[in-house]
């Protein structure tokens, strides 16, 4: 970690506050915001204690509400709890044949579950789970397509109190093998295949594969989805539709302890094997359920679509846990954004009168490249509330977001998290909070967010620091699964007394929260500290730039200096490459300063990201410095993107 203090060079002066309109009908009013802020401050115990009793259904009340013995936290002990419960059997009362799940195939296939439906299915595989011998707190990797059946099979895990490791469908047999190794998995659930733009991922096949080096697992169950040729094991292997049709639909759900282990999720390591996060129970499903009612605004009358795969942690929470609690109606598609066209998330907003869009600033800066035309074929007037997740979002993509798809109506939440935050920590309240393009705004009650430098005092006057978090909270990471010293060495050992989260941020004069990115981001460049994010936010601007990532390489004068990977929209693909580059060179001088000028510009069709829309700047760094590129690369959604650029260098 940098020992100086980042230089933040993006200024952002527009300010949107929230229309009238909405906040008559928001959920959090102003006033109990407020309360909220006050409470938490002055009771910090009281506060999260009436959370859990206004918000969860329990079996028994805890005794302790925080055991604080840092960096390792236990909430609302004593107490008994299960997620399956606040998700299915709370709202069968009232919400019994309300819509729970929308499925759309990347085919065009749909199909509709309501709230008592899959209460039963949920009930019929926790009866199957448990007569092929799974037990409380043993593990179970999911492994499977964005389809109904993986959501019955995470709250099923849930219901009997088994631990759950969910594996994106896109990983390859090493990754998958990796991450059943080291959960220690007894059961994997999967599918014969599933759809990715047209194409048959072979699932079943990867699983086989992977099981040659994974000696712990005992059973298989297998979804037919794609109905490609498969091979059977007998006696390991059965078929999803086959042991559900024989199970009772009936499944007391089990009192579970607010500390049970709900699930492991992984995340790649720079290095070296990739990091299990462990999440427990009750602090989870509350903080899921509030972050749902407060930054969303759920309504019963809502259709809500969160585009993230539940193999990341953002479908886990605001996919599955999080909107089933509230007991909303959600949206799951399983293809592609581009499948058959550009047009495919917005098509499905009209056909279905989705209400809340959540999605990734990737994916927004792609859509900004497809072009205008692609929106404008249709009707987006059923939306009320627009999100975004995975980086921060720049000012150009922000604005463009909040004008073509939310129709300068919709408010924008700017959501910070990670997967080790179990939920949104940093984010605007529609209706509540004015916003900034670009910013995430500020904490939400209870958390108590900063930005500090390297010995941990506070930082003010837009001067970059680092993120950090000085209290618990509920939905925290309790460890890294069996490795409970790199869990103290990530995130503890940074900044005394504080979860480091790794990110560099910035507060500005009105308090509001900026994030600079990675700290392994950060480029010393002629004595400067700066944020890729911002330089990468002045290059989105110019009206030819679809999307950017910078990255620092060794120079012999300025210590390190700038390279810019750019991908050009599509009406610029064909100007001038040469005059172009010297175009945005100044363009960015002119915005932030010369300091900030790339000395490289590159033009590529596209970035290496992972699955989940993140850029993996760590692999451009390789390229532009002339390295191999080294780590773990398992989460990288396209291997032929690093081939292209690596070709280009090459040329």
């Amino acid at each position: 970690m940098p020992e100086e203090n980042i230089t933040s060079v993006l200024t952002e002066k527009r300010t949107f506050s929230p229309l009238d309109s909405f906040i008559k009908q928001a959920n959090l009013k102003k006033e109990e915001y407020e309360r909220l802020l006050l409470k938490a401050n002055t009771n910090f115990e009281g506060f999260w204690s009436d959370l859990a009793l206004e918000n969860l259904h329990w079996f028994k009340k805890w005794d302790k509400v925080l055991e604080w013995n840092e960096p390792f936290s236990k909430w609302f002990t004593g107490g008994k709890v299960n997620v399956s419960y606040n998700c299915l059997d709370r709202h069968l009362e009232k919400k019994s044949n309300k819509t729970a799940i929308i499925w759309i195939g990347e085919n065009e296939e749909k199909r509709s579950v309501t709230y008592s439906e899959l209460y039963e299915e949920v009930c019929k595989f926790s009866n199957v789970l448990v007569q092929l011998g799974i037990k409380e707190k043993d593990r179970i990797v999911i492994y499977m397509p964005m389809v109904i059946e993986a959501v019955v099979a995470m709250l099923a895990c849930t219901r009997i109190g088994a631990v759950h490791s969910v594996v994106f469908g896109g990983f390859s047999t090493e990754a998958l093998a990796d991450r059943i190794n080291d959960s220690k998995a007894r059961m994997v659930i999967t599918a014969d295949g599933s759809y990715r733009r047209g194409q048959i991922v072979p699932l079943k096949l990867n699983v086989d594969e992977a099981l040659k080096k994974c000696a712990a697992v005992e059973k298989v169950i297998v979804t037919q989805r794609s109905k490609n040729n498969i091979e059977m094991k007998s006696g390991r292997d059965y078929w999803y539709h086959e042991v559900i049709s024989k199970a009772s639909g009936d499944f007391k759900a089990k009192e579970l302890d607010s500390e049970q282990p709900l699930f492991t999720l992984y995340t790649s390591g720079t290095t070296g094997k990739p990091k299990g996060i462990l999440h427990t129970t009750a602090g989870y499903i509350l903080w899921t359920t509030l972050t749902t009612k407060w930054v969303f605004d759920i309504k019963d009358s809502d259709v809500y679509w969160c585009t993230a795969d539940i193999g990341w942690i953002t479908g886990h929470s605001y996919v599955v846990y999080g909107p089933l609690s509230c007991g909303a109606t959600v949206v799951i598609y399983e293809g592609a954004p581009n499948y058959p066209d550009w047009g495919r998330f917005w098509k499905t907003i009209q056909e279905n009168k989705i209400t809340i869009f959540y999605t990734a600033p990737t994916a927004i800066r792609a859509f900004m490249k497809a072009g205008l035309e692609w929106v404008k074929k249709y009707n987006l007037s059923s939306l009320r509330l627009l999100g975004t997740v995975g980086e921060p979002i720049n000012p150009a993509a922000w604005m463009w977001y909040q004008k073509n798809i939310g129709n300068e109506k919709c408010p924008v939440v700017d959501t910070w998290w990670q997967t080790e935050t179990g939920g949104i920590l940093i984010t605007p309240i529609p209706g509540i909070t004015s916003t900034k393009p670009g910013s995430a705004t500020f904490p939400l009650p209870g958390i108590f967010a900063d930005v500090v430098d390297q010995n941990g005092k506070n930082i003010h006057g837009d001067q970059g620091g680092y993120l950090v978090v000085k209290k618990p909270w509920p939905s925290m990471i309790r460890t890294i699964y069996g490795d409970d010293e790199r869990y103290k060495e990530t995130y503890w050992k940074r900044i005394k007394g504080a979860y480091f989260t790794g990110d560099g941020a910035k507060k500005d004069k009105d308090g509001y929260f900026w994030l600079l990115g990675r700290v392994d981001d950060v480029i010393k460049v002629s004595g400067h500290l700066l944020s890729t994010m911002e330089v990468e936010s002045s290059l989105v601007n110019h009206t030819a730039v679809a999307e950017a990532a910078v990255v620092g390489y060794p120079h012999e004068i300025k210590g390190e200096a700038l390279c810019a990977f750019v991908v050009l929209k599509q009406d610029s693909v064909n100007k001038d490459h040469h005059l172009l580059s010297e175009e945005l060179k100044k363009h960015v001088a002119k915005e932030i300063g010369p300091v900030a000028k790339p000395d490289q510009i590159k033009f590529t069709e596209s970035l290496p990201k992972t699955r989940s829309g993140k850029i993996m700047r760590r692999l451009l760094r390789d390229i532009a410095s002339g390295k191999q590129t080294v780590g773990d690369t398992t989460t990288l959604e396209d291997a032929g993107v690093l081939e292209k650029l690596r070709t280009q260098e090459e040329e």
